[in-house]
This record gives structure tokens, sequence and C-alpha cells, in this order.
């Protein structure tokens, strides 16, 4: 099945689902993707968060049901996912701009916001630079975790070194990395995503490095289990091309694992990598 046709299927779900609880897992099933990458992709194709999507159609379908039934503000709150009346009224007033009984009065602005399609153009006028890597042993990292806000990720994720720096916790993580090399690995790594099944909006950016010592009492710890990456220089333009560029095309899936940013010492080069976990079709 075609990568395109299998997001557009996605987009069919969500539709048919509206008025139900959309299951974020078999979201992921339709679209033959990972539940912990299928929001990212969606957001990186879209331009627009998996979420927020959800919430402007919904809105949008109850807007037109406002002005085209009797039906009670409550009823229409409950039937969209709202736990309360207050809250529905809220959304829709963000969204919309009016309050959902004002909806009803003729003459009044609301804003509709379309099914989406998916028709992607390759265009592949440049390269993008990328090796495999297989691991024949699982990744024992220790480090902090931060919340960062998906919409946010590419500021909020530099001041969180930078500021590691700062405090000295990424001195502290240097000095207990690269003691043992056992592959290319060996740098301060940025984890996406601390558990797969991330939250839409947000997840826990897991700040750390490879070690088999005893953990100090400051540090959490995280495993990874996984053995073929592809490996793409530059983190920044890895992340802008990696959904709509080479997972079309490349022939593997994205395992339910998350992305790590490496970050190599000085002198190295590329000065960082992108390592994405990744299956044959």
């Amino acid at each position: 099945m075609d990568w395109i046709e299998r997001m557009n299927n996605a987009l069919d779900y969500i539709e048919n689902n509206l008025e139900e609880d959309i299951d974020y897992k078999k979201l992921a099933q339709v679209a033959h993707s990972s539940e912990y990458h299928f929001p990212r992709m969606f957001s990186a194709i879209s331009g627009i968060s998996l979420s927020e999507y959800i919430r402007r159609r919904r809105l949008t379908l109850a807007a037109f049901e406002i002005q085209k039934s009797d039906i009670r503000i409550i009823d229409l709150a409950f039937k969209y996912g709202y736990e309360s009346a207050d809250s529905f009224s809220r959304a829709f007033k963000k969204t919309h701009g009016i309050k959902p009984s004002d909806a009803r009065n003729q003459g009044v602005q609301l804003k509709a916001f379309p099914r989406i399609s998916f028709q992607i153009s390759i265009k592949g006028d440049t390269e993008m630079e990328y090796r495999i890597e297989n691991l024949d042993f699982d990744l024992k990292l220790i480090g902090k975790g931060k919340v960062v806000k998906t919409s946010r990720a590419f500021k909020t994720i530099p001041t969180l070194w930078s500021s590691a720096k700062k405090d000295g916790f990424m001195q502290q993580l240097i000095d207990m990395s690269w003691e043992e090399p056992k592959c290319t690995l060996e740098s301060l790594l940025g984890v996406c995503g601390k558990e797969a099944a991330i939250i839409d909006e947000e997840f826990t950016y897991f700040m750390g490095v490879r070690y088999d010592e005893e953990v100090p009492g400051d540090m959490e710890t995280l495993s990874i289990a996984h053995r073929t990456w592809a490996v793409f220089p530059g983190i920044v333009n890895a992340w802008k091309r990696l959904y709509t560029e080479w997972v079309p095309t490349s022939g593997y899936e994205l395992a339910d694992i998350p992305c790590i940013e490496c970050y190599y010492p000085p002198k190295h080069n590329p000065r960082n990598e992108l390592w994405v976990p990744i299956i044959p079709k």
C-alpha cells in the first residue's frame, strides 16, 4: 500500500470517529506507523499537531450543527468529547471567536477547518546523507528527563542543553561518558520521548549518556533495546526531512522506539547526528 494512501486512510479514520473517542493506537495502525512516530509525522507533514487538527475538525462540525439544528449545547459538548458545557464553550470561543449560543444568530462569522488530504511531492533535488548502523547490545542510559511541548521543541531543546552547560549537568554527563567506547553512540544523547507512546502535545526529552556502571542517586535510567538505526548528519535538517522525504521512499518503517539526538565531542565531524530506529518493510 502506498505511503500517502496509508496517511489518507488515517484521515478517514479520524473523520469517521470525530463523534467518538479516537484510539491513537488504532489510528497509528491504520497508517501502518508506530504510535510513537505517527503524531510527529502528522505534525511534520501538515504543519499542525494531531490533537489540534482533531479539535478543529470537531469544532467545525459542532458549529455546523448549532446553525442547522436546535441541539442543546450540553449535548453537543458530550457528542464531541468535552466533559462539560463550560469546557466546550471555552474551546468553541477560542476557535470561532464567539460563544456557542451566539452561533445561532443570523449573520455571525464562524471558521470552518476543512479536512486535509496528503498529496506529497517528493522532489529529491537535494540529497540526504545517511548510513545504517546495527547495534549488538542494548543501550543503558543515565541522565534526566525534561517535559517539552511538541510545538516548541526546536526552540526549547537547545535552551535545555544551554542550561545544562551553565549549571554543570552537561560536564557531569561528559565526565561519565566515553570511558569504554562500544560504538559511535559515545556522546551526549537527547532521547526524544522517554516513553514510546507519547502524548501528542508534549513529550519527555531525556538528556543523558550511555553508561554501564552504578547509577548515581540523582540520575534517572533509560534502556533502549533496538538493533537497526538510520543515522543522519545534522539534527535540525534531518528532523525536517525525515518524515516527508526519507521515510516514504526508504523501504523501511519506523520502529516504535524514540529517536536519539547525538551531540559529539569537539572536532568531531559531523558535530551532531539523528539516530532513527527502523525496521525493514
